[in-house]
């Protein structure tokens, strides 16, 4: 059974580089003109992939892996010079109060051009919101009531709130959805610009031939609009707490594990309900993308579930999980999908028989490869072409910085792999992941511009001065694209 379409079945190359790392003025990247002359970029050097991480909106952390909604949009993305376009906003308004603030510098920006919306929006725009927030329902109420109330209380987590918003009492969600009609329907607005610019990039990428790649956390934060209106799907105490939390076991680079601190599924409600949880989340991903990647695979078959009393992932044990009837479910809703597993990390031949079973693509890392002798599965020489090679990803560090950390002795048994060539050892990975029998080679974009450890994107297990990099278009040399566009060619990749 093969859970994945026809365009994972290509020799493809693609860049890697989330939205907010674009070039621009703002304190981030958006939607707006850099993100069309990306697309023109990849175009002009031959690639048709674009994979970015969750578009999701933040906590305070920046993580794009720990959202407040697992269908909603960043509104740090949105272009406001598009807004201006609109007549909805005029230029010169600011908002001195959000200017330190990097996920809400933009949504007072969003609430005013609303009220332009209101009174200058042509009949088939507003006809288009209308739309909008009648299709998107089935999450955009939750979501603009409960970030209405986050707001309210000062951000706090919802599990903080008085009682009777904490357990969604009719009452009080009627007197509230009164009292904030207002604000909401903002958050509506706000969410219907971020799907109609994003939409309308992928549109752009699509038919200069780009394909859209996203990013799925298997888990979900447990301060967020999923959670406190679906308490039914997560194992919960009867007071809305977390009874076990996600992680990893100990292992070889961390004696106490990982303590993600998200909370599990409960799968036997998801499987009484077909799955129409994970279902619509995957249908509202796949309306914004063109491929996707389930972060943490290995999750949909045994998650390591720890007890929420615990402050490390030492006490926790194997949970399994009914990956295969949820990965049928979806195939019966929404038909063969372009999904991708990332199957990093210590996998069980369990793991790789539930990826294997439905055809998909597993994930190859050429940073691990140079470790552990001949039989290492991250050398090319073991690659299938059902699957997608990466000279590093967002969690590791850039090429140019890992190999200043690489010993001399690595360094020319990595030479001597790949056979010696003529060019610098970044190169030569970016050839070898290029040239390899994968169906799609990615190449961060940190690696394409040459740059060494302080661009790195994130560093797991840390907390501070991670999700920030951006790069400039200066930064690259027209023989580095030269280089990269012949490369792309020759290999037979588009």
């Amino acid at each position: 059974m093969s859970l994945v379409n026809d365009i994972l079945n290509q020799r493809r190359a693609g860049i890697l580089l989330h939205i907010t790392s674009l070039p621009g003025t703002g304190s981030n990247g958006d939607l707006g003109r850099e993100a069309y002359h990306f697309v023109d970029f990849l175009k002009s050097i031959g690639t048709s992939v674009w994979q970015v991480l969750p578009l999701g909106v933040t906590h305070d952390d920046g993580s794009p892996y720990q959202c407040l909604s697992a269908h909603a949009g960043s509104p740090a993305l949105i272009d406001i010079d598009w807004l201006v376009s609109k007549n909805w906003l005029n230029l010169s308004e600011q908002c001195q109060e959000c200017q330190g603030s990097a996920k809400f510098n933009k949504s007072c920006l969003v609430t005013k051009a609303y009220g332009g919306f209101l009174e200058r929006a042509s009949t088939e725009d507003k006809a288009d919101f209308d739309k909008f927030s009648r299709d998107k329902s089935f999450w955009l109420d939750d979501f603009a009531l409960f970030m209405a109330l986050k707001n309210e209380f000062n951000q706090q987590c919802w599990n903080q709130w008085p009682a009777h918003y904490k357990e969604r009492q009719v009452k009080a969600l009627n007197e509230a959805k009164r009292r904030l009609k207002n604000e909401i329907d903002a958050i509506r607005f706000e969410q219907y610009v971020f799907y109609r610019q994003w939409l309308a990039l992928k549109s752009y990428a699509n038919d200069n031939g780009v394909n859209l790649f996203g990013d799925i956390p298997i888990f979900v934060a447990y301060d967020s609009s999923d959670v406190w209106a679906n308490r039914e799907v997560f194992k919960l105490t009867e007071t809305g707490d977390m009874s076990v939390v996600t992680g990893v076991p100990p292992d070889y680079f961390s004696a106490t594990g990982q303590r993600w601190g998200n909370p599990h599924y409960d799968w036997k409600a998801l499987k009484r309900s077909g799955f129409d949880w994970w279902i619509d989340r995957l249908r509202t991903q796949m309306e914004q993308f063109d491929i996707l990647r389930i972060d943490h695979f290995r999750g949909l078959e045994a998650a390591w579930e720890i007890p929420a009393s615990e402050d490390t992932a030492i006490h926790g044990e194997w949970v399994k999980a009914p990956g295969k009837a949820l990965l049928k479910a979806i195939i019966s809703e929404l038909g063969p999908i372009p999904l991708v597993a990332e199957d990093l990390g210590i996998i069980t031949p369990e793991v790789e028989e539930l990826r294997d079973e439905f055809n998909l693509p597993g994930m190859k890392i050429l940073q691990f490869a140079f470790g552990g002798g001949a039989d290492n599965p991250y050398l090319p020489d073991h690659y299938v072409k059902n699957c997608v090679v990466y000279t590093g990803t967002h969690d590791n560090d850039t090429t140019v910085g890992w190999l200043d950390k690489v010993s001399e002795d690595e360094k020319r048994y990595i030479y001597e792999y790949l056979g010696n060539p003529q060019m610098s050892l970044d190169c030569a990975l970016i050839h070898a992941a290029l040239s390899s029998v994968a169906n799609l080679a990615i190449i961060p974009m940190q690696d394409v511009l040459q740059l060494g450890t302080e661009h790195r994107m994130n560093t797991p297990g840390t907390t501070d001065g991670n999700w920030r990099w951006r790069f400039d278009w200066h930064q690259l040399a027209q023989e580095r694209v030269d280089r990269l566009s012949h490369l792309v060619g020759m290999f037979n990749r588009k």
